[in-house]
């Protein structure tokens, strides 16, 4: 379990300058060097390990943490604390472990902060890689949270049955992009949305949807978007937007359909929540409408795990990651997130 010995290194973090309202700038975030930081974990009775983090994780989820709550208020999680760093799923290396399940060198995968060396304490959230033949980065997405929240999502709260229409919204996201390749694999005619025509071909070409479109083409007109390509109706919606998507998602479903709400994108910089219009529908149709959390089926990652990876290995499952280098990058990397910037799963390489 020995590690880097009495090394001594400087450490970069990315930490929050000031609470955000509206859209986020790279402005309220910044990176600080602090120096002095010793690669070893320190004496004590706690057990402990010193991480060299690998990749950063830029997730929409980051954007709540980052506004003022007050007391009381419906939040993911805690508020970042100012001039701390950001906290998110990262993927690294152990230096030094003074715990029982880690040793040097071992790959990890796990909820740090946002920084080069973390000496992590609180370790139940920190697991070794499995599979490190498949590349790190994947950690980030397709085989870490955001692939586990498009399974659970799908299989657990959607239930698709073969044959059934399922439509992804935000689907070449980091959840979009997995969600659509795994109804195809259940046998589901996929439809995704995107922002870009580049997202739209990839969602066609690389990732096997069976239809997909650029909902910034359509002249404002989802409805007729939907019904050209679904003129069925939908049987599962997969929603990462929320707002006037949701809205008009409700008006297409089929009766005793399922709405997965996973993420409401469209929502995260808005100053007052707009309301949804047509739940109504959910009445006369029996739909069902369910938000989830993906640390709610947790339990079901070793299985998630090997199903997944095996699936990349035979090419049934496409990965498209769009990589910034350097935690330097990082803040403007996290802002570009909300202007639907990046193609693919977003991360930040360290090393």
């Amino acid at each position: 379990m020995a590690g880097h010995g009495d090394e001594v290194t400087t450490n970069r973090k990315v930490v929050l300058r000031r609470h955000v309202t509206g859209y986020p700038t790279a402005e309220d975030m910044e990176v600080v060097v602090t120096s002095d930081v010793r690669l070893r974990v320190p004496e004590g009775p706690t057990p402990a390990v010193v991480v060299k983090n690998l990749y950063l994780s830029c997730d929409p989820w980051m954007r709540g943490r980052m506004t003022k709550h007050d007391v009381g208020d419906a939040v993911p999680a805690e508020d970042f604390v100012l001039g701390e760093a950001l906290v998110n799923f990262t993927v690294g290396k152990v230096l030094d472990s003074t715990h029982p399940e880690f040793d040097a060198g071992d790959l990890v995968r796990g909820m740090s902060a946002w920084e080069e060396y973390t000496l992590i304490t609180q370790t139940e959230g920190l697991f070794k890689i499995n599979h490190p033949e498949l590349p790190l980065s994947h950690y980030t997405g397709v085989l870490g949270l955001a692939g586990l929240t498009a399974y659970a999502g799908l299989f657990e709260v959607g239930k698709p049955k073969q044959g059934e229409s399922v439509f992804v919204s935000a689907a070449s996201g980091a959840v979009g992009q997995v969600v659509g390749q795994l109804a195809k694999i259940a046998g589901c005619y996929v439809v995704g949305s995107a922002g870009s025509d580049e997202k739209v071909n990839l969602l066609k070409s690389k990732m096997g949807f069976d239809d997909a479109f650029n909902y910034k083409s359509e002249g404002g007109d989802l409805g007729a978007a939907l019904g050209r390509r679904l003129p069925g109706g939908i049987d599962v919606y997969f929603d990462n937007v929320g707002g006037a998507t949701l809205d008009v998602e409700l008006l297409r479903m089929r009766p005793g359909g399922r709405v997965v709400a996973c993420g409401m994108i469209s929502r995260y910089n808005l100053p007052e929540h707009q309301g949804v219009r047509n739940l109504w529908c959910t009445i006369p149709k029996r739909v069902r409408v369910e938000g989830f959390s993906c640390m709610d089926y947790h339990h079901l990652y070793p299985r998630f795990e090997e199903e997944m990876a095996s699936y990349i290995k035979a090419g049934k499952v496409t990965v498209v990651e769009d990589v910034v280098r350097g935690i330097d990058k990082a803040p403007e990397a996290l802002v570009g997130l909300f202007s639907g910037r990046n193609v693919g799963k977003l991360l930040v390489a360290l090393a």
